[in-house]
């Protein structure tokens, strides 16, 4: 059973799913953009048999609340100093990380913060590499060169419902597959008042997680947690980065890939592995 719960974090309230039993070890889902942990609502019941799931609202997304803009700085460090501070409200001193997307970055900066309390991260599409910046960031990345009120206007594009439904429906076969709840959702909590601005300020402050990525990449190498790392459709490694803590939630070889993968994916690859494993 899932329970929907509210933690107090400086006067705002963060919205959480849980369940599973709180002996357990602990694994801390985090969202990413356009989403909230609503996009976990099938995982965590599939994890809840052996683990004690924690799966947040970032401020500004879901259920959690959305102070203003005057009072509050839409920024990765102040997401991740939230969630940091959630952890700390509901008891939660060590967890394996969950990231994805918008929730790699918080994390990440929550590992650098109190690597410690980390038990094991796994990724999925989360960025420590600027490899892992397509085209399509390009007009973000504009933005960052640029602050610009045009170039602002024209990352609108991006919270609009059309792209929402793209990035669900984009390389699916079967769309029938999709139910449509989830992205309305998004499309209807990206639609609130304000939250435009919010979201704008997270595109131009994406550029200060790009200048930590040599800070993360030093975590992976000076600190080894147990990391399992996916991406895209078609390829994922795992690397044993330490003798296994009692409480990780993974056991993995040293590396293995899955095809068909592109020549651009699989030099990625190549790069990662010299990259995370040179001490």
């Amino acid at each position: 059973m899932i329970h929907h719960r509210f933690a107090t974090v400086e006067g705002n309230k963060i919205f959480y799913r849980e369940a599973g039993p709180k002996t357990a070890p602990t694994i801390l889902l985090l969202h990413g953009f356009p989403t909230s942990s609503h996009m976990f609502r099938n995982l965590i019941p599939a994890l809840a048999g052996r683990y004690h799931v924690i799966a947040p609202d970032l401020p500004g997304f879901g259920f959690s609340d959305t102070p203003d803009r005057k009072l509050f700085r839409y920024t990765f460090e102040g997401l991740a100093n939230v969630i940091g501070r959630f952890t700390e409200a509901i008891g939660a001193e060590h967890y394996a990380l969950y990231i994805f997307d918008y929730g790699a970055p918080v994390g990440l900066r929550l590992a650098l913060a109190h690597p410690e309390r980390v038990t094991a991260i796994i990724s999925q599409n989360g960025n420590a590499y600027e490899e892992g910046l397509s085209d399509g960031w390009n007009p973000i990345q504009k933005y960052w060169q640029e602050p610009t009120p045009q170039n602002r206007a024209a990352l609108r594009a991006f919270l609009t419902p059309e792209t929402t439904r793209w990035q669900y429906l984009h390389g699916v076969q079967d769309e029938t597959l999709i139910a449509p709840e989830a992205r309305e959702l998004d499309s209807a909590l990206l639609a609130r008042p304000g939250n435009d601005d919010i979201q704008l300020d997270l595109f131009l402050d994406y550029a200060s997680n790009v200048a930590l990525y040599p800070k993360f990449q030093e975590y992976f190498r000076s600190k080894r947690p147990p990391l399992l790392a996916v991406w895209a459709r078609t390829i994922h490694f795992s690397y044993q980065m330490a003798p296994r803590p009692s409480n990780a939630i993974i056991r993995t070889p040293k590396y293995t890939s899955m095809t068909p993968a592109t020549s651009r994916s699989k030099r990625t690859l190549r790069k990662l592995r010299r990259r995370f494993a040179t001490s």
